[in-house]
C-alpha cells in the first residue's frame, strides 16, 4: 500500500500523485493508494479517481494514521510546496520508507532519509514510490533502516514543550514578568 497523509488542497501536489497512479495502474501489480485527509478539493479529486478508475481511495480525516503508516509499504509526499512537514517525522518514526518532492523544507531535513523527486514530475513518483521489483528488497530495507536513524535525531514533544517553555520564559523576562514556573 502507498500511503499519503495531506490536505486536499492545490499546494499537496495531488494531481501528480493521480497523474502516477494511472501508470500504476498499468501495471501487473497495481498498488493500493491510499490518502488520508480532507481539504477543498476532495470532490474534485474523487471525481477524477472514479473517472479515471485509479487504484485510490481518498479515506478522509482519520484519527488511525499510525496505524496506516504500519500497514503502509511506501509513503509518498508529492508537495508542491511544504515546510519542514511533521508527516515526514511521522513516516521517519515509523521507519516508513518514504518518496517526497525535493521543495521548501524537505530536502534540508530528509534528504538523507527519503527519495526525492522533483514536483509535479508524475513519471518521477511513479518510478520511485510505486511497486516494482524488490519494493521489499535490500534497497527498501536500507531506506527503512535510514528513515528510523533519521528519527532518532527529530525533535520530541518534550523537546516542543522545552522550547516553547523557554520561549515564554524570554518574553515575560523581555516584558518584566517574573519567571513562571515548570509543571512539567
Amino acid at each position: 500500500m502507498i500511503l499519503t497523509v495531506a490536505r486536499l488542497a492545490p499546494q499537496k501536489g495531488l494531481d501528480t500523485l493521480l497523474d502516477a497512479s494511472r501508470r500504476w495502474a498499468r501495471r501487473t501489480s497495481v498498488p493500493r493508494v491510499a490518502v488520508a485527509g480532507e481539504g477543498p478539493l476532495r470532490a474534485e479529486l474523487q471525481e477524477r479517481v472514479d473517472a479515471e478508475r485509479l487504484p485510490v481511495r481518498l479515506v478522509g480525516h482519520r484519527d488511525d494514521i499510525a496505524d496506516l503508516m504500519a500497514a503502509a509499504d511506501v509513503f509518498v509526499l508529492p508537495s508542491l510546496w511544504e515546510g519542514p512537514s511533521l508527516v515526514m517525522m511521522e513516516a521517519m518514526r515509523a521507519a516508513l520508507p518514504a518518496v517526497a518532492t525535493r521543495v521548501g523544507g524537505i530536502p534540508e531535513r530528509y534528504a538523507n532519509a527519503s527519495l526525492l523527486v522533483p514536483p509535479r514530475d508524475a513519471g518521477a513518483l511513479a518510478t520511485r514510490g510505486g511497486p516494482g521489483p524488490g519494493r521489499r528488497s535490500d534497497f527498501a530495507n536500507r531506506l527503512r533502516a535510514a528513515a528510523a536513524m533519521k528519527a532518532v535525531t527529530l525533535p520530541t514533544e518534550s523537546d516542543a514543550v522545552a522550547q516553547l517553555e523557554a520561549l515564554y520564559a524570554e518574553l515575560a523576562t523581555d516584558r518584566g514578568f517574573p519567571p513562571r514556573q515548570s509543571t512539567v
